[in-house]
This record gives C-alpha cells, sequence and structure tokens, in this order.
C-alpha cells in the first residue's frame, strides 16, 4: 500500500509539471514530493500520540525543503506542491485528493481557538502562487484560487476567485479542465477592470449610434425641398396667403 501510493505521488508529480523528466529526477529533486514523505511520516506518529516526535520531523521537513506541513493537518492522495518554496498548511487544514498547490501558498488560520480555524479544500482544486486562504471554511471541489489571491470566504465547487479580497471571475470551469497557477490567462481575471472593459465596450456602442444620428440628421438638412405639382414651394404659398 505505501508503494502503491508513493508511485502515485510520483505519477502526480510527472503528469503535472513538464519539466520531470523521470521518476528518478523526481525522487532525487523535487521538493514537493520530499515534503510529503516528511508529512506522512510525521502525521503517523502524530495520530499515534508521538506529538513532539511529529512535530520535530515535520521541523526537519521544513528545513529541508522550505514547505511547513503541520502532522495534525489532513492530505488525501496525490497532492502536488510545485516548486513548493514558503508554502505553510496549518493544523486543522484538510485537503483533498489531486490538489495542486503553487509556492507562496499559505492555509492559515485567523483565530485563537483549538477548533477547526484552517481552511478545507476539496478535490481537484488548485491555488496559484503566493494565494493566501485563511479561515476554517471550505473551498469547494474543482475550484480555482489565482496567484496572490486573498481568501476570506467559501469559494463555491467549479468557480474561479481573483483578487484581493478574492472574488468570482467567469462562470464554473470543468473538473477535468487544467489551469495553471489557478489564473484564468485567457481572460481578464480582476473584477474590476471587466466592468472598465464592459463600460468600455458601452461607450464604443453609443458613439457608433451618435454618428448614425448626426449622419441622418446631415442628410435631412442637405436634401431639397419638395416642390408640389402646382409649382409653387410651400413657404411662398404661406407667405402669399398671409
Amino acid at each position: 500500500m505505501l508503494l502503491k501510493n508513493l508511485r502515485e505521488e510520483i505519477e502526480t508529480v510527472l503528469k503535472h509539471d513538464p519539466a520531470a523528466r523521470s521518476r528518478l529526477e523526481v525522487v532525487l529533486c523535487y521538493p514537493g514530493f520530499h515534503s510529503i514523505l516528511f508529512y506522512r511520516l510525521a502525521h503517523w506518529l502524530w495520530r499515534h500520540n508521538w506529538l513532539l516526535l511529529g512535530r520535530f520531523v515535520s521541523h526537519l521537513g521544513r528545513l529541508a525543503t522550505g514547505i511547513e506541513i503541520h502532522p495534525g493537518a489532513k492530505i488525501g492522495q496525490r497532492l502536488f506542491i510545485d516548486h513548493g518554496m514558503g508554502v505553510v498548511i496549518g493544523e486543522t487544514a484538510e485537503i483533498g485528493n489531486d490538489v495542486t498547490l503553487y509556492q507562496g501558498v499559505t492555509l492559515g488560520g485567523t483565530s485563537l481557538h483549538k477548533g477547526k480555524r484552517h481552511p478545507t479544500l476539496e478535490d481537484e482544486v488548485i491555488v496559484g502562487s503566493g494565494a493566501q486562504i485563511l479561515g476554517g471554511f471550505t473551498v469547494g471541489r474543482g475550484a480555482r484560487v489565482g496567484a496572490n489571491a486573498v481568501v476570506l470566504a467559501e469559494v463555491p465547487a467549479g468557480s474561479t476567485v481573483v483578487g484581493i479580497p478574492a472574488k468570482p471571475v467567469g462562470g464554473p470551469k470543468p473538473l477535468s479542465s487544467f489551469l495553471p497557477y489557478g489564473t484564468p490567462c485567457d481572460e481578464v481575471p480582476d473584477p474590476v477592470a471587466r466592468a472598465l472593459n464592459g463600460l468600455l465596450d458601452e461607450v464604443h456602442l453609443l458613439r457608433g449610434r451618435l454618428a448614425e444620428v448626426e449622419r441622418q440628421l446631415e442628410s435631412e438638412r442637405t436634401s431639397p425641398v419638395p416642390v408640389p405639382l402646382d409649382g409653387e414651394a410651400p413657404v411662398e404659398r404661406a407667405r402669399r396667403r398671409g
């Protein structure tokens, strides 16, 4: 079972990182993979009430990889930590299967109570570099958190959030789509920028309509006045009658 899980972790790195050329390279050179090994041992010690030893193994993992994972955190299978330096995962954090975290991510708490104070990431979540997810709420299955986002509230499944504080952009993404760094690079990720773009589009539309109205008025102004069949212009007829 242990060997099977290790193989899955290695295959996950090969699947998500085109720079990885071999399994041996992953085993020797990938700190994200090393941090998972340290975590699995530290977590086993923690669950068997070897609390201090579990924390010490976790500390060794932090020194070796630059990735800090509390042994009390609950992590599913095939977690992929890309680059990894500066990642922090708190004690009551929970991570599902097939989750991707980039460097500088924090799964932190915002209170001092002993209960659930760190976030829960459901299956297939992607969190971009530098993102801060702070609090005991849930990030739904398949959600994407953009780079440097600060998430302070629950994220619906399948949605993409960006910004400070993080807000949804676009529609739900198919769970099969991989979004590098959790950031929609093919769209305008900033909600304010999206709103400004919408206003600019509306201004261009109004300018087009105004130009059309001006052309119509100019056409009416320059067109000749129609003359009645009796040969007398309407203005002359009105003057004669007056």
